[in-house]
């Protein structure tokens, strides 16, 4: 097996640890180190969670004085500032590696190149770009939030063959499969928090909550957009703390005794701008930045979709098409408003796949 195989090979260890804390380190990336000499692996690791070690300082604490002279593989661009942790490229350069192998520059401006160039100036072969790709899909909420400060905002619902994604009278449990709706809890799994309007509150009473075991522990958001404060305080997602943090964005003019019991049930109200009577979005965005989310999965219904694909806030899609038709002229769609005078100004997806899951159809887009 040639070099560049070799080093295909232990770059892609490193991506198979990094991927095991997906959904689970953000504000920051994640991240996988595996420590090569002399053709072994002597250390390795990723990063578990923000505030816990960086993938590189763990592969050096299991490597110890075996670090001295070997490769380092590295998913990421080693930091060069403080965080939640010291910054890792001090301990790299004492360490005595020979040679760092980097998937990807840190895209952060604190960090961009500023890591990589530390190694080669203390002589330590540097190479970069191996596996890129991977990291900017593993990582593409992290690239997102840190050079744009906002969250990687991914839509999704479950629509019938007809566009429908409830009945004329609201409802819309079920449309998708249990196989779908399996998925849709593993889409939320990778997210920071969960996004509704306030009509989905008052027709379906949902917890919005993580039902997977390994979702244990994650901090979790459920935000509301709820521009006159309309949320019941009888809600189930009010009764369950335990069940993730509850951020309810609403208008300037409030009733302020409603607001004083909403705050005592644990949930956070944001006072944000209206335009029309309807809550500016990109506030609502840049206010969930300040509080270091950097993913979003919006959940419906139709006038929070078609508010972000108006105003082309959307980063990703998923359509969950299920093989039945709902008809009705008063029946909901994802993208209402106006819409497009002629179809050559019709909203494009950049990139899209499908495949089937039980009886339905998943669409997934970038746009």
């Amino acid at each position: 097996m040639s070099r560049s195989s070799k080093d295909l090979e232990f770059m892609e260890m490193a991506y198979s640890l990094a991927e095991q804390a997906r959904g689970r380190t953000s504000p920051n990336p994640c991240v996988g180190a595996v420590l090569v000499k002399s053709g072994r692996i002597v250390g390795w690791g990723y990063h578990r969670e923000a505030g816990q070690p960086h993938a590189e300082i763990i592969a050096l604490e299991k490597a110890g004085a075996q670090s001295r002279g070997a490769t380092l593989y590295l998913t990421l661009e080693p930091c060069v500032h403080w965080g939640r942790t010291p910054p890792c490229i001090n301990r790299l350069l004492a360490s005595g590696v020979r040679r760092v192998v980097i998937s990807s520059y840190d895209p952060n401006p604190l960090v961009f190149r500023k890591g990589a160039a530390r190694l080669r100036e203390a002589g330590i072969q540097v190479e970069v770009g191996l596996l890129d790709h991977l990291n900017r899909k593993l990582n593409e909420f992290y690239f997102k939030y840190i050079t744009c400060r906002i969250p990687f905002v991914t839509l999704k619902a479950a629509l019938s063959l007809d566009g429908k994604i409830a009945a004329s009278s609201g409802d819309s449990r079920w449309i998708s499969s249990e196989e779908s709706r399996f998925f849709g809890q593993n889409l939320r799994a990778e997210h920071d928090g969960i996004l509704v309007g306030i009509n989905t509150v008052l027709q379906d009473d949902p917890e919005l909550s993580l039902r997977l075991p390994e979702t244990a522990g994650k901090k979790w958001r459920r935000v509301v957009l709820d521009a006159f404060l309309r949320i019941p305080l009888e809600a189930r997602l009010l009764k369950s703390r335990e069940l993730g943090q509850v951020i309810i964005f609403t208008g300037p003019e409030i009733p302020e005794e409603k607001a004083r019991r909403l705050r005592e049930l644990g949930a956070e109200i944001i006072q944000v701008p209206t335009s029309d009577g309807h809550l500016e979005m990109k506030a609502i965005l840049e206010e969930l930045g300040r509080r270091e989310i950097s993913s979003i999965l919006v959940e419906g219904g139709a006038r929070v979709l078609t508010s972000f694909l108006e105003q082309r806030l959307a980063d990703r899609i998923y359509l969950f098409i299920a093989p039945k038709l709902i008809g009705g002229e008063k029946s909901p769609t994802i993208f209402e408003g106006e819409g497009v005078a002629r179809i050559n100004a019709a909203l494009r997806l950049k990139t899209h796949r499908h495949f089937s899951l039980g009886r339905d159809i998943i669409v997934e887009g970038y746009f």
